[in-house]
């Protein structure tokens, strides 16, 4: 651990930097879909790891098609990753991930950044994922100035679509994951520390339901209530949790009506589903295609069902699970006490895990509140986390931890 030390304090000494540049980047605002926002954030991370050395990619994502809530089919431009790489011959390969994009949109009230205390920063993805960056960033930045750089192989991707289901970037997370010997990706930790492990899979669904328009006070025997038909609907729906524990199911949206003197032809539903398990998702897909099948069969009433699980559960198992151990001795030897603890949130570590690569996806800043008004990191988690982080990369390459193959 002594021959580390000079390196690891170099991350101490960056510590105002750090606060000060993370600033600076929760300020950008970089909601999924504000495609301006996700460019300046690409140009300002562009040009904070430019001075890692490695070869610097722009990826252009594919758009994707999305059912908005009057139920029609619109296709969305995403934003670009970043990818940065220094491959080594006959290294082992470490793959770093973290996304760019966070959920607050322009019109968010939410954009600025405020000091409460000397150890707390509240501002929009300073903890979801803005601090992960940095923890990532610096880290790197450690490994690169010591003498043990050479002894690793490192790939970053940094996308801009993780909170909306990395759909454009789940089949660049899927090939890094076979490209690479171990996945460390900078989600924050939990609220006191832990790393993240078991993650439940998560699906986002829309369901269009069509119904008869029809004079509400005339001839409302002629109408067909869509609303009625998707309040039915959800209530049903919303059966499944109770008949199948662990698992989770939230409407976050509706839409439908219109005049209430015509009785309403649409109703429109957002909802997200978790699950603790393969199993469970297969019995929720079947569960829902027969709920789809019921109501398609009443009278004047058709539904349409989009969406499907974008991340598979998350198990702790295997290499994962010796992955994990390796991080947490790294901990010990910093004096963190440190463990890990089950989530409800998935991540993009879902995908690299559920593609065979064992990954520890919360190694970035400990901090609370995260979607919400109040997100804030705790100051000192920053140094903290990029420190044991750079530990773990410095001992890999001087060949004093080994990763089973």
């Amino acid at each position: 651990m002594k021959r580390y030390g000079p390196y690891l304090d170099w991350i101490d000494s960056r510590q105002d930097h750090m606060v000060a540049r993370l600033v600076e980047w929760a300020e950008i605002n970089s909601g999924s879909y504000n495609l301006e926002g996700l460019e300046r954030m690409l140009s300002a991370l562009s040009a904070a790891f430019q001075g890692l050395g490695g070869r610097m990619e722009r990826i252009e994502l594919a758009p994707h098609t999305v059912v908005d809530m009057d139920g029609r089919a619109v296709e969305w431009s995403l934003g670009s990753a970043l990818s940065v790489r220094k491959l080594r011959d006959e290294r082992p390969r470490v793959f770093l991930c973290i996304h760019m994009d966070t959920v607050y949109g322009v019109d968010h009230e939410f954009q600025r950044c405020s000091r409460e205390g000397e150890n707390r920063l509240c501002g929009p993805g300073v903890a979801d994922a803005k601090g992960g960056i940095m923890v990532m960033l610096t880290a790197l930045e450690a490994l690169e100035r010591s003498p043990w750089a050479d002894g690793v192989s490192w790939e970053i991707l940094l996308n801009p679509d993780e909170e909306i289901g990395s759909p454009g970037s789940a089949p660049l997370l899927e090939q890094t994951a076979r490209d690479n010997d171990i996945g460390l990706a900078f989600e924050p930790a939990l609220l006191d520390g832990s790393l993240v492990g078991e993650r439940p899979g998560s699906g986002g669904f829309v369901v269009v339901m069509r119904g008869r328009a029809a004079h509400a006070g005339r001839d409302p025997h002629l109408g067909r209530n869509a609303i009625n038909a998707l309040a039915e609907f959800i209530v049903e729906l919303n059966t499944f949790p109770a008949a199948h524990p662990g698992s989770i199911v939230n409407v976050g949206t509706i839409k439908g009506g219109g005049p209430v003197n015509i009785v309403p032809d649409l109703a429109v539903c957002r909802f997200n589903v978790r699950v603790s398990s393969d199993e469970t998702r297969r019995t929720f897909e079947v569960f829902l295609a027969e709920l789809a099948s019921k109501f398609n069969a009443m009278d004047g009433i058709s539904i349409e069902v989009h969406g499907r699980f974008a991340r598979a559960p998350k198990p702790v198992e295997g290499r994962t699970v010796q992955l994990m151990e390796r991080v947490v001795a790294c901990a010990d030897e910093l004096g963190l006490p440190l463990q890990w603890r089950p989530s409800g949130g998935a991540s993009d570590g879902n995908n690299l895990v559920a593609a065979g690569l064992p990954t520890v996806d919360s190694l970035g800043v400990r901090g609370g509140s995260i979607h919400s008004s109040d997100e804030f990191v705790f100051v000192d988690s920053i140094a903290e986390r990029a420190r044991l982080t750079a530990l773990f990369l410095m001992k890999l390459g001087a060949g004093d931890m080994a990763i089973q193959e």
